[in-house]
């Protein structure tokens, strides 16, 4: 049987588009190959000109625009679109999960007791209105105490980059201090901290930046390094190869709209700080933060900040809303879930590297907390999903 002659028109300039190609690679290697031809092409470029004549099988687009879709439903190829600027184009797509990936960034700079918060993104771009959105509905304010600040994607065009930057620096300076900042991806976070070393402001304390993507490179080019949630392209792109196969087979798929959800945060200095006047609670947190896996229990906790439990569990109420054992088990419990998603670890090492005595023990309170046992998040979050499970699906638009 021949091949099957699949373009991808993904972009190679962005980690998500390079991982979304790795989680393809992963789908084509464990089935049958395809013949594949790989388009590398700016994300809003316009469709090539050959593609009119193309004679192939199938595609993979993470740049499509009206006309693409056009001419794939003209031609009748089967296509899976991963473009979300626009807001999709009714072609089968696969999208990471937004609202729970400013989820996670909301929840970070809450954890670390922000009560100021703003978001950082760019007009007219669909994924970034989408995580707009979902991190002013994941906050515990107002949405009208939520400072927005968005401005064009393309930053050639308009002011130069000096007075782009002065006016991202004039809102920031503007913001009410401290303030845990949500950038819409780790480029703007990159320009969220750069404005904020024009002005002067001291990153984290007065100013904390979180972004979306985990571009280690990036990440680590910014001062200081960036904090990043981490979405999962390395499904997106397993998922995207799968319903594809589906499609070109001519059968009919279980759903044409796929959501990802995001694997977790990864924390650096943009965001390694807590925004808790009390320094007794601060301290009981960080000591927590940093042994809650090793097995501690409160009262080291006390030993360690020289408490009583009573006044320790007041101060924990009044910053936090929660107890210090809530806090050593959320952390506990944090790790767990990296553990599940990132590693092939069974539970007994699971709960030994998250402080937990007994394997059982940890299933309960992953269910009692999570809703889920240990091995649906595990089928939920896993990257290659052949291996582990499938996606979570939504019904199509």
């Amino acid at each position: 049987m021949p091949r099957r002659r699949v373009l991808l028109m993904i972009e190679t300039s962005l980690v998500y588009g390079r991982e979304a190609l790795r989680g393809i690679n992963r789908y084509v290697v464990e089935h049958e190959p395809w013949s594949v031809y790989l388009d590398q092409r700016e994300l809003t470029a316009a469709p090539p000109e050959w593609f009119s004549r193309w004679d192939g099988d199938g595609v993979i687009s993470r740049w499509t625009n009206t006309d693409l879709a056009r001419t794939l439903d003209r031609r009748q190829i089967p296509a899976v679109d991963l473009t979300d600027i626009y807001g999709g184009f009714g072609l089968p797509h696969v999208w990471a999960n937004h609202a729970a990936v400013s989820e996670l960034a909301a929840r970070h700079l809450i954890e670390r007791g922000f009560h100021h918060f703003a978001f950082c993104g760019f007009d007219h771009q669909d994924w970034s209105e989408r995580r707009q959105a979902g991190f002013v509905a994941s906050l515990p304010i107002p949405r009208a105490q939520v400072a927005i600040y968005n401005s064009d994607w393309d930053s050639t065009r308009g002011p130069t980059w000096d007075q782009q930057q002065a006016a991202l620096g004039a809102w920031l300076q503007a913001l009410p201090k401290p303030v845990g900042v949500m950038a819409c991806n780790d480029m703007r976070g990159l320009q969220v901290l750069d404005a904020c070393r024009r002005c002067n402001l001291a990153v984290p304390e007065e100013v904390a930046v979180i972004g979306v993507d985990n571009d280690e490179l990036l990440c680590q080019l910014a001062d200081p390094p960036l904090s990043s949630v981490v979405p999962n392209p390395l499904r997106v792109g397993y998922e995207a190869a799968a319903l594809l196969d589906t499609l070109m087979r001519g059968e009919i798929p279980a759903s044409t709209e796929i959501i990802v959800d995001p694997v977790g945060v990864v924390t650096r200095q943009s965001t390694d700080v807590l925004a808790i006047p009390d320094p007794q609670v601060a301290a009981a947190v960080r000591y927590i933060r940093e042994h809650a896996c090793d097995g501690i229990a409160v009262a080291d906790v006390l030993r360690h900040v020289n408490a009583t439990r009573s006044v320790l569990e007041r101060s924990f109420r009044r910053y936090l809303n929660r107890s210090p054992q809530n806090e050593i088990r959320g952390v506990q419990l944090k790790r767990v879930k990296q553990l599940l998603a990132e590693t092939d670890l069974a539970l007994p090492q699971i709960a030994e590297r998250a402080g937990f005595e007994h394997p059982e023990y940890l299933s309960v309170v992953f269910k009692r907390e999570t809703g889920q046992t240990p091995g649906q998040y595990r089928k939920q979050t896993s990257a290659f999903p052949a291996e582990k499970g499938k996606g979570r699906r939504t019904a199509g638009r």
